[in-house]
């Protein structure tokens, strides 16, 4: 099972539905890292991603986006084989 990492923020409605989504396709563990709780972590969050926003999902070293980008990624049947990998 491949590595998924998320930045998320300690109250955001797309990082919880990120989590189901993933949980669903079989994903057991999830590297959280709280922007919120640590700024500068959201200053690296940046950097690596070019985005301000919660949550950027990464799977290994891919960087996929936020939850609507991972949602278009499953239903364009993109997702599990990723997970797989």
């Amino acid at each position: 099972m491949a590595k998924v990492t998320m930045y998320s923020t300690t109250v955001c409605p797309f990082c919880t539905r990120a989590e189901m989504l993933l949980k669903q396709r079989g994903v057991t563990e999830i590297e959280k890292i709280y922007i919120d709780r640590d700024p500068e972590q959201r200053d690296i969050m940046m950097e690596r991603t070019q985005r301000r926003t919660v949550p950027q999902i990464y799977i290994d070293d891919k960087h996929i986006g936020g939850y609507d980008d991972l949602a278009a990624l499953d239903q364009a049947g993109g997702l599990v084989p990723l997970l797989s990998a």
